[in-house]
């Protein structure tokens, strides 16, 4: 990471100090579920995804025409669908007028094209409406599975060619009933703002909400391993020591915009000290681990 990425972040993390989550009108919320597991970091081939945290496995299918979804995108549309249904407590979550107008509420500039914003977004979109999830927990004694959809339908009626036009319909998501029942009940709180600044790395994004959730239940200080944090963070690399450099240099990142979270790197793994979650109150109330 340059130094000059890291001054960028480190000015974030002042801002976002300087004003409260709730006061900035920037309290946001993530499923629970992802900051336990998340998706593929990268573009896949195949149409199954599995991650394992501990006892937890959470696995996606998708249609082989459509793929799974992976990247940032699908991580900060995630995080704005919790926030909604969090909000609204309604299923129906509404999109907005037009494809720029909710395109600025994600932190994406417009821009057209095959590799453009618009074209990226549609596509993440469209990965991640059409796949299931199952959620799993085995411990040898007990085994429950949960499948959850993010959407039951979803209507995208935006023009790419226009992105600035009104539609003649509004386009709607109505959330999968598991997935909004998650949402509502055990949404994790967390700065939008902190999901902005880190949108360049999905595995930012993953850290940040994993930690700001995991701190808010730490009672003392736990090392966690490296190949425990590789099935759930990084499973698709090979070597654990490609996977620790990868991970150390998203933590800085994270630790940034995130500077009261006590973590470290010990001999064995990763040390967790008990820490603030970064939006302070709200954790405690609303999250269970």
């Amino acid at each position: 990471m340059t130094l000059q990425r890291i001054d960028v972040l480190i000015s974030e993390a002042l801002e976002i100090e300087a004003r409260e989550a709730r006061e900035a009108g920037a309290l946001g919320y993530m499923a629970r579920a992802l900051t336990l597991a998340t998706m593929p970091h990268r573009r896949t081939l195949e149409n199954e995804f599995e991650r394992r945290n501990g006892s937890f496995t959470l696995t996606m299918l998708a249609p082989s025409r459509v793929g799974l979804p992976y990247g940032s995108v699908p991580r900060l549309l995630v995080a704005w669908l919790t926030t909604e249904a969090v909000r609204t407590r309604d299923r129906r979550i509404e999109l907005g007028d037009t494809l720029s107008q909710f395109m600025t509420q994600l932190d994406l500039v417009p821009t057209g094209g095959r590799w453009g914003t618009i074209t990226r977004l549609r596509e993440q979109m469209q990965r991640l409406f059409a796949a299931s999830v199952s959620c799993t927990y085995e411990d040898g004694n007990r085994w429950s599975m949960d499948s959850v959809r993010v959407a039951e339908r979803a209507d995208l009626w935006w023009s790419p060619k226009t992105p600035e036009q009104v539609a003649l319909w509004r386009s709607v998501v109505v959330l999968g009933e598991r997935f909004y029942e998650e949402a509502i009940q055990s949404p994790v709180p967390i700065d939008m703002r902190a999901l902005k600044a880190l949108r360049r790395s999905p595995m930012a994004l993953d850290i940040y909400c994993w930690l700001t959730h995991r701190m808010s239940y730490l009672r003392r200080p736990t090392v966690i391993p490296w190949g425990a944090l590789q099935t759930q963070f990084g499973s698709d690399y090979r070597l654990t020591r490609q996977f620790k450099a990868k991970f150390l240099h998203q933590l800085a990142a994270v630790v940034a915009v995130y500077p009261e979270a006590r973590v470290s790197e010990a001999e064995s793994g990763l040390q967790l000290k008990p820490s603030p979650p970064h939006v302070a109150g709200e954790s405690r109330r609303l999250t269970t681990p």
